[in-house]
C-alpha cells in the first residue's frame, strides 16, 4: 500500500522525535503504535567539532551493532557539525562523507531563503497575494483578504497539508506526475481567501505553491531560481534537484522504515516543498551561512530576513520563513523525509554551532532516527542530557 506518502515528504511539525511516526499507520485504518518512552544519556561537558566524530561513533555503537545502522540494514548516516568556525563531516555505516541524499522538507528552508532574496531584490513583497504571482486566470480574486507569500512561508495559509487531487499513478514515486496544471486546478477549486484567523497548519501543498509562484515571477524553473539566488551565492556545488551522471554514482540507495529498498522521489510542482538532494558537507555550508550571514555579502540581508520570527508554531515554538525556532534550546531547525531518506538540520546563533544529519532510511513506526541523531548531536554540543541512540 502507498498511503504513507502523504505524511513523509516533510514532517517539520514534528518536534519530539519519538512522536514523529505516531500517526504513520492511521491512514491504513490501523491504530498507531504508542511512542516509546524517551531515554536520555547523562550530560557531558560540551563537545566541540574536533571531538564530535569520536563521541558520536561511540554513541552510535549499539545502533551499528544491532540497531538502525547495523550492516544488514544497508543504512548509512552522514553528519556535519560546525562550532565556532571549526567544521567536521563524517559518516557512519554504509554512507560516505560525499554521499548524496534526498533532504525532504529541509528544502522548505531553501524556498524561504529564495523568497527572502527576491524580497531584497524588490521582485516580490512578503505581503503580496500569491494570486498575483501566478498566470492570469489561475484563481479568482476573493472578496476579502488573500493568502500572502508570508502566510505560505510560515505555515499559516490555511491550505491543507496535501491537495485532494493528489492521486499518484506510482506510489513508489508519488510526486512525479503532479504538475503545475494539477496544482492550479486544486487552487482554483479551493480559492485563495485568507481566514480572519489562521492557526499553524503544516502544508506541503502550500510550500510547493510558494516555490512554483516564485519561479513564475522569476521566469524560470524552481531549480534554476534556486541555483541563481541561493546555491551559487553560497558556493554550494553539490546541492541540486536533477542529478548529473557523476552525482548519480554518489546517490546512496534509500530504504523504507523496515529497511527494504525504496525508490527515489522525483518532484515537479512540489519541488519547493521537498525536491532537493544534497551532501552533508554542502548542507553544513548552508547552515554555517545561517550562523554568520555577515560573511555572505550577497545573501546577508536575505538570511537575516529569513530568520525573523513571525508567527506561533506548536508546543511553544515559533516560525520564521520555514525555519522553526525552539526557545528552550535556542535552535532554529527543520527536518524532512521522503520514501527512502530522512534528515535533520539546526543552527544555534547564541552557541555559534550548527549540525546536519542525513540518513538513507525513512521514518518508521518508532519515529525518525535522523531526528533522534540530530537532537542528540545538538545536545552534545550544548552539554545537556542527550536522547539515547541505542536501538
Amino acid at each position: 500500500m502507498v498511503w504513507w506518502w502523504r505524511r513523509l515528504l516533510c514532517r517539520g511539525a514534528v518536534l519530539v522525535v519519538l512522536l514523529a511516526g505516531a500517526g504513520v499507520r492511521s491512514a491504513a485504518g490501523q491504530a498507531p503504535d504508542p511512542p516509546p518512552a524517551a531515554v536520555f544519556e547523562a550530560a557531558m561537558k560540551p563537545v566541540g567539532s574536533a571531538e564530535m566524530e569520536g563521541v558520536m561513533t561511540a554513541d552510535l555503537a549499539e545502533a551499528l551493532k544491532s540497531g538502525e545502522l547495523a550492516q544488514p540494514t544497508d543504512a548509512g548516516i552522514a553528519i556535519g557539525v560546525v562550532e565556532h568556525g571549526v567544521r567536521k563531516v563524517f559518516a557512519v555505516g554504509a554512507a560516505k562523507t560525499d554521499s548524496i541524499f534526498e533532504i525532504g522538507s529541509i528544502t522548505k528552508t531553501f524556498t524561504g531563503l529564495v523568497l527572502a532574496q527576491m524580497v531584497e531584490q524588490g521582485k516580490v513583497r512578503l505581503d503580496e497575494p500569491v494570486r498575483e504571482l501566478l498566470p492570469a486566470g489561475t484563481v479568482a480574486k476573493p472578496a476579502g483578504e488573500e493568502i500572502r507569500l508570508v502566510d505560505l512561508a510560515t505555515q499559516h495559509s490555511g491550505l491543507p497539508r496535501m491537495p485532494d487531487n493528489f492521486k499518484p499513478a506510482d506510489g513508489a514515486n508519488p510526486y512525479a506526475d503532479y504538475h503545475a496544471k494539477e496544482m492550479y486546478a486544486f487552487l482554483a477549486q479551493k480559492g485563495v481567501g485568507r481566514p480572519a484567523t489562521t492557526d499553524y497548519l503544516y502544508s506541503n501543498y502550500g510550500f510547493g505553491l510558494l516555490g512554483q509562484a516564485l519561479a513564475v515571477r522569476a521566469g524560470m524553473s524552481y531549480e534554476a531560481l534556486l541555483k541563481k539566488d541561493v546555491l551559487e551565492p553560497l558556493g554550494i556545488k553539490e546541492t541540486t534537484i536533477t542529478l548529473t551522471a557523476a552525482e548519480k554514482e554518489r546517490f546512496i540507495a534509500g530504504h523504507t522504515g523496515n529497511h527494504g529498498p525504496a525508490h527515489a522521489w522525483d518532484l515537479d510542482a512540489f519541488a519547493g516543498a521537498g525536491g532537493i538532494r544534497s551532501t552533508a558537507g554542502d548542507l553544513l555550508t548552508y547552515v554555517e551561512a545561517q550562523l554568520h550571514p555577515e560573511k555572505t555579502a550577497v545573501l546577508a540581508r536575505a538570511l537575516e530576513l529569513s530568520h525573523e520570527l513571525r508567527a506561533d508554531a506548536f508546543g511553544g515554538q515559533r516560525i520564521a520563513l520555514a525555519w522553526h525556532f525552539d526557545p528552550a534550546t535556542g535552535n532554529y531547525w527543520h527536518n524532512g523525509a521522503t520514501g527512502g531518506y530522512s534528515s535533520y538540520a539546526f543552527f544555534n546563533p547564541k552557541g555559534d554551532y550548527a549540525g546536519v544529519v542525513l540518513l538513507n532510511t525513512t521514518i518508521s513506526n518508532a519515529g525518525s532516527y535522523a531526528d533522534r541523531v540530530g537532537q542528540h548531536l545538538s545536545q552534545r554540543l550544548a552539554g545537556t542530557a542527550a536522547i539515547s541512540l541505542a536501538r
